[in-house]
């Protein structure tokens, strides 16, 4: 069948917006050769999770096909429960698929409701700042956006516009650690009450979810630089590497304690840096490698390969050249027994894992918005009002992004029993360490670059 399996352009050229040849799932014998695939792959190998590169480039009927056809998968006849088998990718909507103008695409707006999951790049965006089309020097939450700009933020933007971007990238981010709901209901950074789809992003809905697990929360993937080399492009000239490791544990704490599905790239935990590559699929060794004793990690080992990053060459050869930028082992180590921490942290209570959208719209709240909020501090209160969580009931999480130690009071905090959650108590970060809580006013004060978690059994 020529010209059948691929998509082609009006005049019969081959499309390859996927930046490959692109399938044709449109036509139905490519979409069952593609489930065919799956299927065979579940089966004979036990695969029990699928990622679709550029999901938005297939369908949401052949999702649902390939859904259905793998629910049939028994571990009796099959050797694995299809049930279970985990289907995410890109819902990222571009190129001839945009628009639905070949019909229903399977983008992050579409499959709202089918618990298919897609990245969130909503919550990535804020967090880091910027997105993969901008300048690789714009601040976010973590990188210091408004509470410690750069001199290219600095000069490019007032001050005023910069916390009015901070603000509304926390938006983001707070949608973001609801698992991105379409439906969840809060008060934004002008103290209008609004649902998460009503909060924009780049001209699009920011929620758009039907229930937690259809996020898939990250800062750091193999697109793109990673985290370790976007905070070293995108933090002020003065930030010490102890300062830029700090951001890096924040970011990655946003990720650990969110609703939905955590998602890191290998070695996020050991400062893992790629020289600033942006696009390392054909890069070798040299830039991919992980260095897994947690001595280094590969930054300032030369410029990244020409042919993905030349036009970035001129921001990235001063810093890379720079040695007090190199970070030391102790703060790699610290880093990774942060980053455990919070993995632990996280498992140690169900409130970190809510299923629906009625028990987050009922359990978690943000304290700290509207426009008279401490810019650079996003407070998450979780809350299971009597009911089984584990060994806490209540937890509060102060993130707090601001080089500076915040206070922060709130009336409905004041009586709790509150306390630094013990593995923090006893946490690798002396800094951490310090945050303390004030039972009879409410108030938590939290240090610089740091992610508080209080728990209590009530």
């Amino acid at each position: 069948m020529p010209d059948y399996y691929n998509r082609l352009d009006a005049d019969g050229n081959l499309l390859t917006g996927s930046c490959c040849a692109d399938t044709a799932t449109e036509h139905l014998m490519m979409g069952k050769l593609q489930q065919d695939a799956i299927l065979w792959n579940a089966r004979k190998y036990k695969i029990d999770g699928f990622r679709f590169d550029i999901m938005s480039f297939t369908f949401v009927k052949n999702l649902q096909h390939i859904q259905q056809a793998l629910a049939k998968l028994t571990p009796a006849k099959d050797g694995v429960d299809g049930s279970k088998i985990y289907i995410y990718g890109e819902g990222f909507t571009f190129g001839e698929t945009a628009n639905n103008a070949l019909g229903v695409n399977a983008s992050q707006l579409n499959l709202y409701g089918n618990g298919i999951r897609t990245f969130n790049d909503r919550l990535r965006d804020g967090v880091r700042g910027g997105g993969p089309f901008d300048d690789v020097r714009v601040q976010g939450f973590a990188t210091g956006l408004f509470t410690d700009p750069s001199t290219y933020t600095a000069q490019g933007t007032a001050l005023l516009d910069q916390r009015a971007a901070l603000l509304h990238r926390s938006d983001w981010i707070r949608v973001g650690l609801t698992g991105n709901l379409r439906d969840y209901s809060f008060v934004d950074a002008t103290g209008s009450t609004i649902t998460g789809a009503q909060l924009d992003y780049q001209g699009q809905p920011t929620g758009y979810t039907a229930t937690p697990v259809e996020a898939v929360n990250y800062a750091s993937v193999h697109d793109n630089q990673d985290l370790f080399d976007a905070i070293q492009l995108k933090s002020a000239e003065n930030d010490t590497s102890a300062m830029r490791a700090r951001r890096q544990v924040l970011a990655m704490s946003v990720v650990a304690l969110g609703q939905g599905v955590p998602c890191f790239m290998a070695g996020d935990d050991l400062l893992r840096s790629k020289d600033m590559d942006q696009n390392s699929y054909d890069s070798g060794d040299w830039f991919n490698k992980i260095d897994w004793s947690r001595l280094g990690n590969n930054w300032g080992i030369g410029l990244p390969i020409a042919s993905q990053n030349n036009g970035q060459w001129s921001i990235e050869q001063p810093l890379l050249a720079n040695a007090a930028l190199k970070p030391t082992a102790n703060q790699i180590q610290g880093t990774t027994a942060a980053f455990q921490e919070f993995l632990k942290i996280r498992e140690s209570s169900g409130l970190f894992r809510i299923a629906t959208f009625k028990e987050v719209q009922k359990n978690l709240t943000f304290p700290n918005t509207g426009n008279s909020q401490v810019p650079g501090l996003i407070v998450m209160d979780l809350n299971a009002h009597g009911k089984q969580a584990g060994p806490y009931g209540h937890v509060v999480v102060l993130f707090n992004a601001t080089n500076e130690q915040q206070s922060f009071t709130s009336t409905v905090l004041a009586g709790s029993k509150l306390r630094l959650h013990p593995i923090q108590k006893s946490s690798s970060d002396s800094l951490v360490r310090t945050t303390t809580f004030d039972q009879g006013t409410g108030t938590v004060v939290v240090p610089g670059l740091t992610t508080a978690v209080l728990v209590s059994t009530d």
